[in-house]
């Protein structure tokens, strides 16, 4: 693996033009299982909701095995088959109207080689500016995992520490299903596979189950936080420890912070830690 070639691609840009679709946004709300009747064109755009802008628009020819767009056009052509959500930050630095055209300028910031429990990793940050009227409104900078495809009969990595979660935080259980998993993958465009397709997700990748998109498990973080802040959010990091799958019950748990932010979790069907954020209210 020649990692001094990918680093070449480190400050390569992708520009891409969206509008904050009152329809869209609308079918998020819905997702979200809030009513969309309530969604107006003009009002500003929820915090986390710019995760439905800027679906990729790879042509069906121009997609790989996994239903991603094919690599080596923006994102480095990594030559490890498995990639998944590993975390983000985002800043949310303006509102949106809803129904304004949107551009998003994108920019490979960083290009990481290590060497994980499961064998080597290489993690891929994306730098994304949201701007709305010559104006950047959301900052996100997103971690992309790319590892090695799971070698049969290899010994399961060491679990991890349980995360030491307050007595007092909130708790809430969360069963993703099958709806929900195509829901979201339609509102977003978003074609990996492991996400529909059974067969490949266990049979190619490795996973017991469909996989319940990262992005889905933010949102709703997202707005566990902002019903615990009570206010509207400036910023928030999460971080993925592991994948959520489909029809296992996983645990949503959020607590105030002495210092004013909110740390939310969310747990697995055994309890352990698959995702960790820290929201700041504005």
């Amino acid at each position: 693996m020649d990692i001094d070639a990918l680093q070449g691609w480190i400050g390569r840009e992708e520009v891409a033009e969206d509008e904050a679709s009152l329809v869209l946004l609308k079918r998020l709300a819905a997702l979200l299982d809030l009513d969309p009747a309530r969604i107006e064109r003009g009002a500003p755009m929820p915090e986390g909701w710019h995760v439905a802008l800027f679906g990729p628009l790879a042509r069906q020819s121009g997609l790989g095995p996994d239903g991603h767009a094919a690599r080596g056009e923006f994102l480095p052509p990594i030559p490890l088959p498995r990639r998944m959500f590993a975390g983000r930050r985002t800043w949310f630095q303006a509102p949106i109207p809803i129904g304004a055209e949107v551009r998003r300028v994108s920019r490979i910031a960083a290009i990481t080689p290590k060497q994980g429990r499961s064998g080597a990793m290489i993690f891929v940050t994306v730098r994304h500016g949201i701007l709305c009227d010559g104006r950047e409104c959301v900052v996100e900078e997103q971690d992309l995992v790319y590892r090695a495809a799971p070698e049969p009969g290899a010994p399961p990595a060491p679990e991890p520490m349980p995360p030491a979660i307050p007595a007092a935080a909130l708790r809430a259980d969360f069963t993703p299903d099958t709806r929900l998993l195509f829901r979201y993958s339609a509102v977003t465009n978003n074609g990996h596979r492991i996400h529909y397709d059974a067969d490949y997700a266990r049979e190619v990748e490795g996973y017991p189950a469909l996989v319940v998109n990262g992005g889905i498990t933010t949102t709703l973080l997202t707005e566990l936080a902002k019903q615990q802040l009570g206010a509207p959010i400036a910023s928030i990091t999460t971080r993925a420890g592991r994948p959520l799958f489909v029809d296992r019950t996983a645990t949503f748990a959020a607590h105030r912070e002495a210092a004013g932010g909110v740390r939310l979790w969310a747990l697995d069907d055994r309890g352990r830690l698959a995702f960790e954020c820290l929201a700041e209210a504005a």
